[in-house]
């Protein structure tokens, strides 16, 4: 573990336990991007702001703590291109789109739903993302984030970015808890990426000059890494081709 990756595990450590003291989230969420309590509301204040009002496409992780937001976007008429937990598939994304779903909103937002009524495609079968919802443990008033710590957010990104489908128009939303809205300075990689805002239950915080990595980020990427999913196996031999 690089230093860096180890000040970043400090940050997480000190925020699950924080948002566990303070009764923001259920019991077992250590380790997990946060489900907080307060996850409705969040959804609400950001379907309030323009961004999302003019959003037509919107790409989420299946995180639990991001359903109500799902749900909204579903409800919303937009189109919603979830990640395939651990990207453990050629086709890392459901596809869902409200004008063909055979079954409610919540039940289609939801992880085993989506596993069973999406279609799973490739970034060649996407359309450009107007909003990233990302799942997160923390995050500073600056945008820079920290995740659970396996990267795969940090990976979709990049997928995205290389194929022209998230650009500098593209907004990046994190919505947490105000207990994951840390002070200090958050180490950031060749690889990471900001996020334009942060939305709380109680605000919304407009972050500066956003950060965006060029794509993927080979060197970073272990041999198991990428062995271990299979859109990155691909690519790989494509460019070795």
């Amino acid at each position: 573990m690089t230093s860096v990756d180890q000040a970043k595990q400090v940050v997480r450590d000190r925020v699950w336990r924080l948002l566990e003291r303070e009764g923001a989230v259920p019991d077992g969420s250590y380790g997990k991007i946060p489900g907080f309590r307060g996850a409705e509301a969040t959804a609400e204040r950001l379907a309030e702001l323009e961004i999302w009002q003019q959003a037509r496409t919107v790409k989420a992780n299946p995180d639990w703590a991001q359903l109500p937001i799902r749900v909204r976007a579903l409800e919303d008429g937009k189109l919603l291109f979830m990640a395939v937990p651990r990207m453990a598939s050629l086709q890392p994304f459901y596809l869902l789109d409200p004008a063909t779903l055979t079954v409610p909103p919540e039940q289609a937002a939801d992880k085993k739903g989506a596993a069973q009524v999406a279609r799973r495609v490739g970034v060649e079968a996407m359309r450009p993302i107007d909003v990233v919802i990302c799942g997160s443990v923390a995050v500073n008033r600056s945008g820079a984030r920290i995740g659970k710590g396996a990267g795969y957010s940090d990976l979709e990104v990049a997928l995205l970015i290389e194929a022209g489908l998230v650009t500098e128009r593209t907004a990046i939303v994190a919505p947490v808890h105000q207990l994951q809205v840390v002070d200090e300075e958050i180490p950031e990689t060749e690889h990471d990426f900001s996020v334009d805002l942060i939305v709380t239950p109680d605000e919304v915080i407009r972050c500066p000059n956003p950060r965006r990595p060029q794509g993927v980020i080979w060197e970073d990427l272990t041999a198991e890494k990428i062995a271990a999913i299979p859109v990155l196996r691909a690519l790989v031999d494509t460019r070795s081709a």
